[in-house]
């Protein structure tokens, strides 16, 4: 039997992150995936999908272009090519994460299903049997099937099958209101879908800042998209090729047809085949519980990514893959802190999202002051005809940042800024200081710094003072 310092469950970005980093640092590493290395994110999550959100958008651009310019713009957007184009982005990509990469760190790589023997013992396809003295869980989510009558026999898509269609369907319904749900829903109906989007919440992405939300709303309504909220799906049926759906809202039921049903409603953990049973690990719901330092109830087995219920985000996986190295290779006890950890919604306009929301920040009982810019008041914005958007930090009384949300082209890009103000401990008022280039996006962020700093200043008594001195010295 062989043995290893590390065994690493899970090829995505978290275990690839552990894997490698231990690998580095001279730990004897066994990386076990039962497919190809990427995990969801590359195969049919984050690579995929921005691949067909940038194809429906070059679609979207060309009409836009066609009413602006008096262009003649003709036929069908072909989905198959926006599907070609989204396999070559993976074929790409996986290079970075072949197997040989890893051999080539002294790794030793295993493709099959692992389970647990005992709490250092791994079986791989119930055949080969290797020990660890330290194991990383990273087996990530997959989509949840809601529990809907007749479901599984009318048919549905996830985000797995939904990019490898052939052709567009001619009306979708998709099943959630959430990041997944709604970029979907826009990029289909770019390309020509007619699509409406059922959740049961009062509004979609019910996470975010109430101000920015409405954008989001407003632009997918002006391309189509329609939307049936405080809603549920209760019922399915197939007839004639047609999907017959049974819909919930205010005791009230209805029926819509659609050629196809797209369920975006969650995601579940990937920990039910790993027979979890022949040890002490703790779940709850399927997620493994970890401590802080990311540990499951038996020490020497941690848990990332997906898995664990903390944030369901590739860039989330990869941090505590970084941190798991620090803390199951050379024992150190770091905690996960996830107080600066960014998301994006890549609907068009973009959702940016980092810390507290302003309804959260006011709930937690502090003094906070709410700084706001519309994009029409950025010049660049502007000059670029994209106006519909807003910039928004939140800080405390003391200029320490507390939140910060944006909504409009490129937001997950231009709010980059402050994710480092705020991890690093910057206050608002550093981001004013920097000298950012006219005419940029970032202006903008820069622009929603100044206001700090005329508030601050035309509330102070040293304002008199200034002035004052100014009538002097002219």
């Amino acid at each position: 039997m062989k043995k290893y310092d590390l065994i690493v469950i899970g090829g995505g970005a978290g275990g690839l992150t552990a894997a490698a980093g231990g690998a580095n640092f001279g730990a004897k590493v066994a990386l076990i995936d039962k497919a190809s290395f990427g995990g969801d994110c590359l195969w049919t999550g984050c690579v995929p999908t921005k691949s067909l959100i940038q194809s429906a958008k070059i679609v979207q651009t060309a009409k836009k272009a066609s009413h602006l310019f008096d262009l003649e713009v003709r036929g069908v957007p072909n989905f198959k090519a926006a599907r070609d184009r989204l396999n070559e982005s993976i074929a790409t990509i996986q290079k970075h994460d072949d197997d040989q990469r890893f051999i080539d760190m002294g790794i030793d790589v295993y493709h099959g299903s692992a389970t647990f023997k005992n709490e250092n013992e791994i079986k791989i396809n119930g055949e080969t049997t290797i020990k660890g003295k330290r194991i990383v869980i990273a087996t990530g989510s997959r989509p949840m099937i809601p529990p809907i009558d007749g479901i599984k026999e009318t048919g549905y898509l996830t985000n797995e099958t939904a990019l490898q269609l052939d052709k567009q369907p001619e009306s979708l319904l998709v099943v959630g209101g959430g990041p997944i749900g709604l970029e979907f829903a826009q990029s289909f109906t770019r390309f020509g879908t007619k699509v409406t989007v059922v959740e049961m919440g009062a509004t979609i992405l019910g996470k975010e800042d109430s101000d920015l939300v409405p954008y989001v709303i407003d632009s997918l309504k002006s391309e189509g998209v329609q939307f049936i909220t405080g809603a549920k799906v209760v019922k399915t049926a197939l007839t004639s090729a047609v999907k017959e759906v049974t819909i919930e809202q205010n005791d009230q039921q209805f029926v819509l047809k659609f050629d196809e049903i797209l369920l975006a409603s969650g995601r579940v953990p990937n920990s039910d085949k790993l027979e979890l049973e022949n040890t002490d690990i703790k779940t709850n719901r399927g997620y493994i519980t970890v401590n802080k330092k990311l540990q499951t109830s038996v020490p020497h087995i941690y848990a990332i990514g997906d898995v664990n219920g903390y944030y369901p985000f590739t860039h989330k996986a990869g941090y505590e893959g970084k941190l798991v190295v620090s803390n199951a290779v050379f024992g150190l006890k770091r905690n996960a802190d996830y107080t600066n950890l960014p998301w994006v919604t890549y609907t068009d306009p973009e959702l940016f999202h980092l810390g507290l929301t302003e309804e959260e920040a006011r709930k937690s009982g502090k003094k906070i002051k709410v700084y706001k810019t519309p994009l029409d008041d950025v010049d660049r914005f502007v000059s670029d005809h994209e106006t519909k958007g807003l910039i928004k930090i939140i800080a405390d009384e003391k200029g320490v940042i507390l939140g910060a949300h944006a909504v409009g082209p490129g937001a997950g890009d231009f709010m980059q800024e402050v994710v480092f103000a705020k991890q690093f401990g910057h206050k608002i008022g550093s981001i004013s200081n920097v000298i950012h280039p006219y005419p940029t996006h970032v202006g903008g962020v820069q622009r929603t710094a100044d206001l700090y700093w005329r508030e601050k200043l035309a509330s102070s008594s040293i304002m008199n003072v200034l002035k004052n001195y100014v009538k002097w010295f002219r």
